[in-house]
């Protein structure tokens, strides 16, 4: 299938590691031409040249803050400047499974709002500045990456996910008259450059050896592995095309089955 999405200009935020390295090198194979952005400019440069030497497009890092609306109007200035147009904006800058796991007595009020702050606002305030552009184009798509704690409860951190999805589904009603999409996916546990640290971590809080740890991940979900980013990358490249116009204000979940709840 064409997904037509060659030459579309994409920003992904969080771009240099994990799932938004993967989807950056998923659209650029796809034809895109791509603006990733992080705060770590050595990690950017690193990711942009390898997805670069790989789909032979342009990709251009730029540093970003998402906590500061001066450092996002930066970046999305610097997009306009160098190619003109914005069709595509993936919001996934945010500390992956948030920065408050434990119980209410040892929860931080200042971590669960800079989880707030990083996510949620960050992810508001990237769509504020982008979504004039993609108005005055009559088109656009907007996929923001949630996470599957939206939909189970067991962390605060979790809440973050949650007010994605009324974000998402708000942007949506607003946005579709003037040719945009905007939906939320969700990821569950998924294998980045970052999990078998995660895994290192837990199984050194819980004595319980690393390879029990993951098949207790594996078990959790219907498919019996963890998902791949690039995975999640697949669908969101789909959700970025022009072919899934008919798709809008979704939450879709991409971990593999994980869970027992029903969504209609």
């Amino acid at each position: 299938m064409d997904l037509l999405l060659k030459n579309k200009i994409a920003i992904v935020t969080g771009g240099s590691l994990g799932i938004g390295k993967a989807i950056a090198k998923r659209l650029a194979l796809e034809g895109s031409d791509i603006v990733i952005c992080a705060r770590s400019l050595d990690t950017l440069e690193k990711a942009a040249n390898e997805i670069k030497c790989l789909t032979k497009r342009t990709i251009v890092p730029i540093q970003c803050d998402t906590t500061k609306t001066e450092s996002i109007q930066n970046l999305v200035n610097q997009t306009i400047e160098r190619f003109g147009r914005i069709d595509i904006l993936i919001n996934n800058a945010a500390a992956p499974g948030g920065l408050v796991g434990g119980n209410i007595d040892s929860a931080d009020e200042n971590d669960l709002m800079q989880d707030i702050n990083t996510k949620v606002m960050g992810y508001f305030r990237c769509a504020k500045l982008v979504a004039p552009i993609m108005k005055a184009q009559k088109s656009g798509r907007i996929i923001n990456i949630g996470g599957l704690a939206a939909r189970n409860a067991g962390t605060y951190s979790g809440l973050r996910n949650l007010a994605l999805v009324h974000m998402t589904k708000t942007l949506s009603l607003e946005l579709a008259p003037h040719g945009l999409t905007v939906n939320i996916v969700h990821p569950g546990q998924t294998m980045t450059e970052k999990k078998p640290t995660r895994i290192s971590i837990e199984s050194e809080q819980t004595n319980v050896p690393e390879d029990q740890i993951y098949q207790q991940w594996s078990n959790s979900t219907d498919i019996k592995r963890i998902v791949e980013a690039d995975e999640i990358a697949t669908l969101v490249t789909f959700l970025s095309s022009p072919v899934s116009g008919s798709i809008t204000g979704e939450s879709i979940a991409c971990g593999g089955g994980v869970g027992s709840g029903i969504y209609p």
